[in-house]
């Protein structure tokens, strides 16, 4: 079974309707019908649409970030929906080499189900490989999923006001430094966290970089206190995944990150000039 990453070969050589169900999470945060066009127009075959604000996250609130988890019995009702049950493998993509589907992955991690995969290099990599797409929705046998015991953690606001975390964060380092913004009305970034942009874990192909090559890159952050964060919880997910394909400990993720933490004005910021 898959649990970090699976190629685009690996996955037409060993995809069984039966047993295995494909996600397909495609999303642009500026542009939110996107995905859903994009797997209307050709995705996988077999493949599901999973949508990242209605489906991946729960409400929004005047408190919360723009991707809150979702609430633990609608998720495991989609994923009952969907077909997964016990063992089921799952593999999710996207076409931002694995930016949004990184989330889809975490969260069934976090659920305790530790047979998904990420498709390397996404619906690109699957192209560029002479597989084809196919516009067929799936007709889907649904099953029982039940949240098992996980080691990856949720770590929150308040949390992180109140602990010693080393952050992690994920955006890009013009937007952690402040200089930019384009999505949340205030840039900067949280005081003391470190930038790890999630490209970085991305070869020049867009696939992942090797296990080695991110156990180089990662081994001094999995540290016990590190908590990875972004935007809104969902890139993080990115960093995460290339620590676990690593071999390395799970750390946590900060779920309400940046969107969340400035819904507070008494809450520090930092810009780098």
């Amino acid at each position: 079974m898959f649990s970090t990453l699976i190629t685009a070969q690996q996955l037409a050589d060993n995809y069984h309707s039966d047993n295995w169900v494909i996600l397909d999470c495609r999303f642009d945060l500026m542009d939110i019908d996107k995905g859903q066009l994009a797997y209307q127009q050709g995705h996988i075959e077999g493949a599901q649409y999973i949508d990242l604000n209605q489906q991946l996250s729960g409400v929004v609130t005047a408190q919360s970030g723009r991707h809150p988890l979702p609430v633990i019995a609608d998720i495991t009702h989609l994923l009952s929906q969907c077909g997964v049950g016990a063992d089921t493998q799952v593999v999710v993509y996207d076409d931002c080499s694995g930016a949004m589907s990184a989330r889809a992955w975490w969260l069934l991690q976090w659920l305790g189900h530790e047979n998904v995969a990420v498709l390397d290099g996404g619906i690109d990599a699957w192209l560029d490989a002479s597989l084809t797409l196919t516009k067929t929705v799936p007709t889907i046998q649904s099953a029982h999923f039940v949240r098992r015991s996980s080691f990856f953690l949720a770590v929150t606001t308040d949390q992180i006001c109140s602990g010693d975390y080393q952050l992690i964060d994920a955006r890009a380092t013009a937007r952690f430094n402040g200089e930019v913004e384009p999505i949340d009305p205030i840039a900067g970034h949280i005081p003391n966290a470190l930038n790890r942009p999630f490209t970085h874990n991305l070869a020049p192909n867009k696939c992942f970089k090797s296990a080695l090559e991110l156990q180089v890159m990662w081994s001094p952050l999995a540290q016990d206190d590190s908590v990875h964060m972004c935007g809104s919880g969902v890139t993080a997910c990115h960093n995460l995944l290339a620590m676990r394909h690593a071999g390395l400990a799970v750390t946590k993720l900060y779920v309400g990150s940046w969107s969340e933490w400035i819904k507070d004005s008494a809450r520090a910021i930092e810009k780098l000039s």
